[in-house]
């Protein structure tokens, strides 16, 4: 989907309003001319894509979505879906998109009270003119995904909230449009089963790979759905970024205030605050190499890797020193395996635990098993107060336990100077 330069104003003069806000008229000064609702909004959500529209009351979020599918066409500007503008069609070509192209989860269930759970499941296929044992076979494995395979016989009114709302998710999911229009879908639901159905949502993506487009008022409901966020206030949109954009590198001072209270530790990733690993010896550099590296970098310890970058362990100076007093030329002998590699998306909130026990920082590989960062305690501290770390890049080891003396280190080398 593309929105590009997006216009939508209500009251007598719509045009002059929208006339007006391109001369650099402010929304206040319009106002005796209409309200200016969305202004100027421009995006593109790409495929398989969780994209969240957030913003306060009066934002011009909700009048935003309704622009999105053609309930209200634009003042200005085009929205096109796949490659039809849908601002430019009939009324009958645009019903066929809302069949074929876009569903709607709306934000109180919108459930037929007379249907049971398996004919509103089914009632988007209805719609379509698809046969009923079809449409019902098809509704009854979609309910089996969103955890209501025993439920299709039920009433609405015989369901929880959560339960109504996986109903609807599963209407719009059984339509097997490609894209999935959310607004406020779960703000009607308590903490707890909100929660879950967050989680639920996140789980269903990474199966079906839908397109997204998720209106809420709730920032760390957006910061946990969110591939990228659109941040609106006063009907335009003042930044676009991923979560951990928006979180550390806020637009203007709204967007900074309004990230202020947000669970961090459910937001930053791993590979979002890492850095860089200075201490890094190749397993085929050999045990002379490695304990040259340690001394000439003041550390106890150095994250092994080889020629590809791939991680092996961690080796400490004292069990390399040893190593190279017997003469010995296999570093691997001198690798240890305990310390278990995170991966870049991994949340910090699962980390601290793990960061704690650790003397060294934890390394961080990519799916492949290559070695792109070190993330030390002090960083997890510092990403928890957004606050800048001043130390530059980190060794590998923190100083929990002292580097052996270099004169000592560079004895044994001296010692040893005809090994290879």
């Amino acid at each position: 989907m593309r929105v590009s330069h997006v216009y939508k104003a209500f009251g007598k003069r719509p045009a002059e309003v929208v006339k007006r806000l391109k001369s650099g008229k402010s929304r206040a000064e319009v106002a005796t001319l209409g309200t200016a609702a969305v202004i100027d909004a421009s995006f593109e959500v790409n495929r398989g894509e969780i994209f969240v529209v957030m913003g306060l009351s009066g934002s011009g979020k909700s009048t935003l979505i309704r622009t999105l599918n053609g309930l209200w066409a634009p003042t200005e500007g085009s929205v096109v879906v796949g490659e039809t503008d849908i601002s430019k069609i009939s009324d009958k070509e645009l019903r066929k998109v809302r069949q074929r192209k876009i569903s709607m989860v709306f934000q109180h269930f919108a459930l037929m009270p007379h249907r049971t759970v398996l004919e509103n499941a089914a009632y988007a296929l209805e719609v379509q003119g698809v046969a009923k044992a079809d449409r019902l076979a098809r509704a009854e494995k979609v309910l089996s995904l969103v955890g209501l395979e025993d439920w299709g016989a039920k009433f609405p009114s015989e369901l929880s909230g959560g339960m109504q709302q996986r109903v609807g998710l599963a209407r719009a999911l059984c339509a097997e449009t490609d894209i999935l229009l959310m607004d406020e879908a779960f703000s009607a639901l308590d903490p707890l089963i909100r929660r879950e159905m967050q989680e639920q949502l996140v789980v269903l993506q990474s199966e079906l790979d839908k397109t997204i487009i998720f209106i809420t008022h709730d920032l760390n409901e957006a910061m946990f759905l969110g591939d990228r966020i659109a941040v609106m206030r006063d009907g335009e949109i003042v930044q676009i970024g991923t979560p951990d954009e928006i979180l550390t590198s806020p637009a203007n001072d709204y967007v900074a205030q309004f990230v202020q209270d947000v669970d961090r530790t459910r937001v930053l990733t791993a590979g979002g605050v890492m850095e860089p690993p200075l201490a890094v010896v190749n397993l085929s550099g050999g045990p002379r190499n490695a304990l040259r590296t340690m001394r000439d970098l003041q550390v106890s310890a150095a994250f092994v890797v080889d020629r590809r970058r791939m991680f092996h362990g961690v080796v400490r100076d004292r069990d390399v020193m040893a190593l190279v007093e017997k003469h010995g030329s296999d570093l691997a002998s001198a690798v240890r395996n305990g310390i278990e590699p995170v991966t870049p998306d991994t949340a910090l909130n699962d980390l601290f635990g793990r960061a704690v026990e650790s003397p060294i920082p934890l390394p961080v590989v990519d799916d492949a098993g290559r070695l792109v960062g070190a993330l030390p305690r002090v960083t997890l501290l510092a990403a928890l107060g957004n606050v800048p770390s001043t130390t530059g890049e980190f060794p590998v080891v923190e100083a929990a336990t002292a580097p052996l003396p270099e004169q000592l280190v560079t004895a044994a080398l001296a010692k040893t100077e005809g090994d290879a």
